[in-house]
């Protein structure tokens, strides 16, 4: 018995303590066991490709110093075995360790020690979204790399390379029931043959592995990809950091088949063969683009091991060569509402042979994967003002709710925000006029164009310009002109321009039997910017399209407001959040609630590739969404007639008014009739 005791005593006086930082983990180890081991044993979240080999530096750590009275232990980094070899080259080999950082798999517990693991050692490390209200994204990739060294091959062990190669991450990394894909069977004996046997492996949530290299790799790579129905973007990440690495991004090769989406669907419904080609071209344009993000950072196009992508829901199905023919009417019947995961070349990606793209789910007919990715990016579910976004395109997608209930639907607004069917119109460009101001004294504007910071009226304006001109104006330009027209007094209430201020101003110019503004008149052989009566219908009815869905979702939700607006794409990153209130594009609300958020479905998409608990969140949140069809709605009409009105014939914007002045009454003649009718 005192024998037993003796020997429990020694084997206690050989342990020492660890406390690990920030996460609060401690235990109590064998002397010269390593800080990696020990932070395995207690669930530490610390990273690691390499196996413990000191090759990718990825497991630093600090020792603290110093008492710490809670723990009842004295730190010191002299409680630390000493800097070792292996530490020393690996400084040689990359750059060198900072001050007081040591390699956690190289490093021996000698007594107490107080041990940090810094954010970047750290496997589920925040990542900041700066694009997007300074959140954090969790990162926790769904393909991971691990470096294992096979056994070699041995003639009295009859196993094949492939049955060691699984045991082998099973021992090391934990890893069971791993199966390979069969198109990598004929690589890998070559592969560990050019590795000397060691080899590392992509392994996808943790049970099939997808790539193979020889040696040792720490780099893996993905893509995020936002399919929109006019501009396709792309943002390479590193897996291993959920760094941006580059972006890119192209028109949608698709609008020669038609500038909306309807117009798409009805190419395919007269001529059938379409859909197939409008496949070709979005998967082609989806290549070109990898190509492009991964030579602008000198990496083979062969290293993207997946993909995560958003969509409305005829992109979403012509990318997967599904024919949008069943969308283009009621019921607007999806073939698939759940997410999409398959290896990348069942769609023909030239990434990786192994690689893997995942498409979010979508919501509904016309709400699609990219409202998903701005559910995902905003976190509506996770508020308790009720909140409204707005992704604005040439269809519009909705989302209202709280924390307690989320509704959706799509509004059909066309392409007038997006500067098509507008006189002047062009897309977002060098030349494009993107902000106005007019006077309501003189009517005389002021404005900037994309290309130049000074405004129109500046000195130096002309030769900032000269190379490229005036050229038009894009979405964000023609949503402010026709707001300052409204609140100069050139535009009535009813959207008319009033053709009796062209007595006051040359710049009110008569068009047949209408009127018009001249808001550029060029200096030399540019065309002179006009906007016309009909430029400011077309924005009347892409307004209150957008308005009367929103309308819809708060009676279903049973709001009479809404406390906290978020302006998704790039067009809602552009616009004046006051313009867009006056207009009566966005209902009425404390102007401070209403903001950017940015590309909020290219967000998601990135927290998705970068996120694998992302996807879980995401498909569960949809099934729980209400959906709602705006074109069976039997009041959409009566919103959408008083929603033509600026800002809006019934609703009188309390807030907005508070900040801006309402234009006052004014009589206007009506030209057609000679009748003069009273308008605010």
């Amino acid at each position: 018995m005192v024998v037993a005791e003796e020997e429990a005593s020694r084997i206690l006086q050989d342990m020492v303590k660890v406390v690990f930082t920030p996460s609060g983990r401690r235990g109590s180890f064998p002397i010269n066991t390593p800080l990696l081991h020990a932070a395995r044993v207690l669930g530490v979240d610390i990273d690691s490709v390499c196996g413990g080999r000191g090759l990718c530096g990825r497991c630093q750590i600090i020792c603290a110093e110093g008492s710490f009275t809670k723990h009842q232990i004295d730190s010191d980094s002299s409680h630390l075995s000493p800097v070792c070899a292996t530490e020393i080259k690996y400084g040689e080999r990359k750059t060198p360790l900072a001050n007081g950082r040591r390699l956690s798999c190289h490093t021996l517990l000698l007594d107490d020690v107080v041990i940090d693991v810094p954010p970047e050692s750290q496997v589920h490390r925040q990542i900041v979204r700066k694009d997007a209200e300074y959140r954090d994204i969790s990162l926790d990739p769904a393909t991971r790399l691990y470096y294992v060294q096979v056994e070699e091959a041995d003639m009295h062990v009859p196993k094949g390379d492939l049955q060691r190669l699984i045991e082998a991450l099973e021992q090391e990394w934990e890893l069971p029931n791993l199966t390979c894909d069969n198109k990598l069977l004929k690589s890998l004996q070559p592969v560990l043959a050019e590795g000397k046997r060691g080899i590392t492996v992509a392994v996808h949530k943790n049970h099939q592995i997808i790539a193979l290299w020889p040696g040792f790799r720490d780099k893996a790579y993905g893509v995020a990809v936002d399919v929109g129905s006019t501009t396709i973007a792309a943002h390479l990440c590193n897996l291993s950091t959920g760094e941006v690495l580059s972006s890119a991004s192209l028109m949608n090769p698709q609008i020669r088949f038609g500038e909306d989406l309807m117009s798409r669907v009805s190419y395919v419904m007269m001529h059938p063969e379409g859909a197939e080609e409008m496949t070709l071209v979005i998967r082609e344009a989806l290549n070109s683009l990898f190509a492009e993000v991964a030579e602008e950072i000198e990496v083979n196009v062969e290293d993207i091991l997946e993909v995560s992508l958003v969509a409305n829901p005829i992109m979403h199905h012509i990318l997967l060569g599904i024919s949008p023919v069943e969308l283009g009417g009621a019921p607007f019947a999806l073939t698939t509402d759940a997410a999409v995961e398959m290896p990348s070349a069942e769609l023909d990606l030239k990434i990786n042979g192994g690689g893997r793209i995942y498409i979010l789910p979508c919501i509904a007919g016309h709400v699609g994967a990219d409202t998903a990715g701005m559910i995902l990016s905003e976190e509506p579910q996770n508020q308790d003002q009720m909140t409204l976004l707005v992704d604005v395109g040439t269809n519009a997608e909705i989302v209202l709710g709280n924390r307690e209930r989320l509704l959706a639907c799509s509004s059909p607004t066309g392409p007038a925000f997006e500067g098509a069917q507008i006189s002047c119109g062009q897309r977002a460009a060098t030349g494009a006029i993107e902000r106005v101001r007019i006077n309501p004294e003189t009517l005389e504007p002021r404005f900037k164009v994309i290309g130049s910071d000074l405004w129109s009226d500046e000195e130096g304006f002309d030769l900032a310009i000269e190379s490229h001109g005036v050229t038009g104006i894009c979405g964000s330009g023609i949503i402010e002109v026709v707001a300052e027209m409204y609140l100069a007094g050139i535009v009535t209430v009813d959207g008319i321009v009033d053709g009796e201020l062209a007595a006051r101003s040359p710049r009110i110019i008569q068009n047949d039997r209408t009127w018009s503004y001249v808001l550029h008149t060029p200096v030399n052989d540019e065309a002179q910017i006009v906007v016309t009566q009909n430029d400011i219908r077309q924005i009347q009815l892409a307004k209150a399209a957008l308005y009367a869905g929103v309308k819809l979702l708060m009676d279903h939700i049973g709001t009479q407001k809404v406390e906290r607006i978020r302006l998704a794409g790039a067009f809602g990153s552009h616009i004046n959040v006051q313009h867009a209130m006056v207009l009566g594009l966005i209902p009425d609300c404390v102007l401070g609630e209403v903001s950017s958020a940015g590309n909020a479905a290219g967000t998601g998409a990135r927290i998705a590739l970068l996120n694998s608990q992302s996807r879980d969140t995401i498909e569960t949140l949809v099934k729980n969404i209400e959906k709602i069809e705006t074109a069976m709605e039997p009041k959409f009409q009566d919103y959408f007639v008083d929603a033509m009105a600026f800002p809006n014939k019934k609703d009188p914007f309390p807030n907005l008014f508070t900040v801006v002045a309402r234009p006052p009454l004014k009589e206007v003649s009506d030209n057609s009739s000679g009748r003069k009718r009273r308008r605010r």
